[in-house]
């Protein structure tokens, strides 16, 4: 992330947001099974689709619900702002921050919290999706905040290779949500894996973008693409998603939160066969259809996972506030490959690791929204 864009950003993320919605920002209690043991009051704070939208949400409060089972004393809120506007997500942390010891805030539009934080050194912050910012917008590291963010281009180039390596009528897409930073990231990732298995195993993949759902990301770049345009748009999620399929995509990853789930439902109705790749979260109970399921596999970021791990340095004292990075090098981002939960073929999979080996090790960097490379030309498309 490079701080010149933090303040383009902002404006962004009061338009458009990775994460929940449809209520207040008066928390909803779901708490864990308390005991005597002296825990954690958690509060999970989020905007747009709320914690059981089966992706972004849903993976990071599971990971806090598995806190809470080793650790039955602690319990958890999630608390949902309504607008996806970055000042709104300030003041829901901000109205509830005395209440609890940690605040896991899913999302871009809750950088701003940085002042609050500040403010409040007692409380431990984890950010998902983005680091703290300043008044003025810019990036600041704190002792008491945890910000993560992912490598989502890594996850988009393991989605890349398995749509280029599965499909069968040779046409494959991506489809976003809006064209932040994560977004773009995956898109480019996408893009770089299906040029990557067209280079080394000639699958010979067309990537389909629909020109009038071509995105604009935070510098004002056209990236093309296909973008919904909202997290929380299912009806046109599906108007893109039955677009693509009559273009004769078959294979089709979406990382559009609750609009993914209009493109879900247009390869369900598909008289096709055809497969959408999930997002951030293991998507497969989300394919059943009918006696067929039609989730191919997920591209995964290991939030859930991280999120446990951080609570319980909360716990135990260890805590150690920063902004991080998290890729393959670290096992924060993967795939689905359990051959109960995809329906990849085995050689596609040996393949796909092969390539994740690479990436994990640094000889392949797939493009991102600002790493200076594009699909067609990034570091490692010739290494094999």
């Amino acid at each position: 992330m490079k701080r010149r864009f933090l303040s383009v950003f902002m404006c962004v993320a009061m338009a458009a947001a990775l994460t929940s919605c449809g209520g207040s920002a008066k928390p909803t209690d779901k708490a864990g099974d308390k005991s005597e043991e002296s825990g954690l009051k958690i509060a999970i704070v989020s905007s747009l689709t709320g914690v059981d939208d089966g992706s972004f949400n849903e993976e990071n409060y599971n990971g806090i619900l598995s806190f809470i089972d080793a650790h039955p004393g602690s319990t958890v809120t999630p608390v949902q702002e309504n607008t996806g506007a970055a000042d709104a997500a300030v003041k829901a942390v901000e109205d509830i921050v005395v209440d609890y010891d940690v605040l896991v805030c899913d999302g871009f539009q809750f950088s701003g919290i940085g002042e609050v934080a500040a403010d409040n050194p007692d409380k431990k912050f984890v950010l998902v999706d983005t680091f703290p910012t300043d008044a003025e917008g810019n990036e600041v590291e704190l002792d008491n905040v945890y910000g993560m963010t992912f490598k989502e281009q890594e996850a988009g180039f393991l989605a890349g290779m398995a749509a280029a390596l599965s499909t069968g009528t040779g046409k494959v897409a991506v489809v976003n949500g809006v064209a932040i930073p994560t977004n773009v990231n995956y898109q480019y990732g996408f893009m770089s894996g299906v040029n990557y298995a067209n280079k080394h195993y000639g699958t010979g993949a067309e990537i389909v973008e629909l020109a009038s759902y071509s995105g604009t990301d935070v510098t004002g770049t056209n990236v093309g693409g296909n973008y919904i345009g909202s997290f929380a748009d299912p009806a046109n999620g599906k108007v893109v998603g039955d677009a693509l399929i009559k273009e004769g995509c078959d294979i089709i990853f979406v990382a559009a939160g609750a609009s993914g789930t209009g493109v879900l439902t247009a390869i369900k109705e598909s008289s096709a066969k055809d497969y959408m790749i999930g997002c951030d979260t293991d998507q497969y109970d989300d394919g059943v259809n009918g006696s067929d399921n039609v989730m191919l596999t997920s591209a995964l970021k290991i939030m859930g996972a991280n999120d446990k791990k951080i609570l319980e340095t909360i716990l135990d004292g260890s805590f150690k506030g920063g902004n991080y990075i998290l890729g393959a090098d670290t096992d924060s981002v993967g795939y689905v490959k359990d051959s109960s939960r995809c329906q990849l073929s085995p050689d596609t999979i040996e393949k796909i690791d092969k390539a994740y080996e690479l990436i994990k090790n640094g000889t392949i960097v797939p493009a991102a929204n600002f790493n200076d490379m594009t699909p067609d030309n990034f570091t490692g498309l010739d290494a094999e």
